[in-house]
């Protein structure tokens, strides 16, 4: 039984210099960045709103892209930017694919189910500047949003969620009525209503669908939980789904394979579950 809900959703506290990774992730970025930058494949600030942080940034492959990602970034939707995280863009650039990382108005000043609807944005106005497959991937609240993207009550394009053919949730948070019991609520101001009708393992899948649910060996284990949750749920709904626990990895560097094209992640993000996986 779980008594102290904070602690089960406090990642920092239980990992070693914890502090170390903001610093180290946007230093891997910004040499990202300025790198694609000098080869003419960024565009950054992409406004896809009014709002101010209705923006995203765009990296491009060399030739024509073979499809786009997008990932979102996480913070429990209350923290961080787009700009922490344009190195986790290399190992599916490398591989051939456009990528897309969009920033989202954060808590306080937007609710989940607004932030859901941002994104979904996003993802609709650069779809319509790459073509071919659309492959999601995000990161604790960006592994909820990009599950909330092919849910059953998705507010993408449906000529986009089409395009979907592929989702890993990394880390992701799939029922949020836990959350309710945190004193982060205080910023994210979820009641229960919204916390049901935000939370994919609530929902059902949008058909056909692909999803991975992956997550650290050594992270929490309300994040285990989380993940495995979603995995079981949808399988029992028709969906395709994996659950993977990546050995020796928590909370903080579970996504830095991404940054690898040679990396099972970044394989698992590119290649959609076949029948024989499921």
């Amino acid at each position: 039984m779980i008594t102290d809900w904070d602690d089960a959703y406090a990642n920092g506290d239980h990992i070693a210099d914890a502090g170390s990774f903001p610093g180290m992730w946007a230093e891997h970025s910004s040499r990202f960045r300025d790198a694609l930058i000098a080869d003419g494949r960024a565009e950054l600030d992409v406004p896809y709103g009014a709002a101010d942080r209705e923006k995203y940034d765009l990296f491009l492959p060399v030739g024509a892209p073979k499809g786009l990602v997008v990932f979102v970034h996480g913070g429990y939707w209350k923290a961080f930017d787009k700009s922490s995280w344009s190195h986790l863009a290399n190992g599916a650039v490398a591989r051939g694919w456009a990528v897309c990382l969009p920033s989202y108005t954060l808590a306080p000043d937007a609710r989940l189910s607004q932030i859901t609807r941002q994104v979904a944005a996003a993802i609709n106005h650069v779809a319509g500047r790459i073509s071919g497959p659309i492959h999601l991937t995000g990161h604790s609240a960006g592994g909820h949003l990009v599950s909330r993207m092919v849910s059953n009550t998705s507010p993408l394009a449906p000529g986009v969620l089409a395009r979907v053919e592929n989702t890993v949730s990394i880390s992701g948070l799939h029922d949020l009525r836990p959350l309710l019991n945190t004193s982060m609520n205080d910023v994210l101001g979820l009641d229960e209503e919204e916390a049901a009708t935000e939370s994919a393992a609530l929902l059902k899948q949008a058909l056909p669908c692909s999803i991975t649910c992956w997550v650290g060996a050594d992270e929490r284990p309300e994040f285990v939980r989380q993940n495995d949750l979603l995995a079981n749920i949808w399988t029992g709904l028709g969906a395709s789904t994996r659950s993977v626990h990546a050995p020796d990895k928590h909370h903080f560097d579970v996504i830095a394979d991404l940054a690898d094209p040679e990396s099972d992640l970044t394989a698992c993000l590119l290649t959609p579950i076949s029948g024989e996986d499921d």
